[in-house]
């Protein structure tokens, strides 16, 4: 009787279903969860087929061949029409944004996975206090910041003690590395404290030592979570323009070694985007290096959400 009067008073105070007033509010409340909820929608949709119906005219418009856009190795929009004329290859850019992005995760994953261990499983309460605002600094960081470090100290460094001028993929890497790292730990770290504390007092009580548990049981419980992180770092290591551009080399050719120049698809289009006119063929194969970077958003998400259903806790 005393819990359903607690109820009753609990329901009476929140919902109130005979108050006009409390009902008018919660109405209010349903518009505008439900509005922002379909302005989001509608963003998406229409930033998805505006960058679909601009980034198809090159192909559909100016007659640019799309085998020989995804494929061509020579990016020449400025040759003359004796020379052959433009040419539109974007075969470099495209290997240089997975090649910078696939080595940056090797770097940060297990950094940012150990960092989540120490501090869900090993740390004393201070080394949580200490390492848990350095992520957050790192998060809060400007991309130019990052990009200024680089270009002021891992450019030198490299060229100094590795070889090369400095600017190409190690450079890239190495700052899109730390990056992409609080990315990772952030959601690494929540992936290890969500899991049931039963999992590990079971381990424990079977005699596995600590590093047993962790190995043998947390890890594995996590590891889908784990692969979203890794996979979520990848996708902002890929869209990355800024910090890259100050560091890579913005050159036009595939990079043969970790110390060469080269390029990414968000580095072509920063670097380009001022010089050309609206409508132009330039203009449009940018536009369609932005749809490249629109599917390959739409496939980390779908690897995201594949990952993410595949918890088994």
């Amino acid at each position: 009787m005393v819990m359903a009067a607690q109820q009753q008073t609990v329901h009476d105070r929140l919902l109130k279903k005979n108050n006009r007033n409390a009902e008018k509010i919660e109405r209010k409340g349903k518009i505008i969860v439900y509005g922002c909820a379909t302005i989001i929608i509608l963003a998406t949709i229409s930033i998805t087929l505006f960058l679909m119906t601009k980034g198809l005219q090159a192909f559909v418009v100016n007659g640019v061949n799309p085998i020989s856009f995804l494929t061509g190795l020579d990016w020449n929009p400025t040759r003359s029409e004796a020379n052959g004329g433009p040419v539109y290859g974007a075969l470099p850019f495209i290997f240089g944004s997975f090649a910078v992005t696939i080595l940056s995760a090797l770097v940060a994953a297990p950094l940012g996975v150990g960092a989540a261990i120490y501090m869900i499983e090993i740390a004393p309460s201070w080394g949580k206090r200490i390492l848990q605002p350095v992520i957050e600094l790192l998060v809060g960081i400007p991309s130019v910041v990052y990009g200024f470090i680089g270009l002021s100290v891992i450019v030198p460094f490299v060229r100094q003690y590795v070889g090369g001028q400095g600017f190409g993929l190690l450079a890239g890497t190495i700052v899109l590395s730390v990056m992409i790292l609080p990315t990772v730990t952030s959601i690494a770290t929540d992936a290890l404290r969500t899991l049931p504390n039963g999992l590990r007092e079971s381990s424990l009580a079977l005699g596995a030592t600590r590093w047993q548990t962790i190995r043998r049981v947390l890890l594995p419980a996590a590891w889908p979570m784990l692969l979203t992180a890794i996979v979520l770092g990848m996708a902002r290591a890929f869209g990355e323009a800024l910090a890259v551009q100050m560091v890579i080399g913005n050159a036009r050719t595939i990079a043969e070694s970790l110390t060469d120049p080269t390029g990414t698809l968000t580095t072509i289009i920063t670097l380009n985007m001022g010089h050309t006119v609206q409508g132009s063929v330039d203009n449009n194969v940018l536009w369609s290096l932005g749809l490249i970077l629109l599917v390959m958003s739409y496939i980390f998400i779908i690897i995201i959400r594949f990952l993410s259903s595949r918890r088994s806790f």
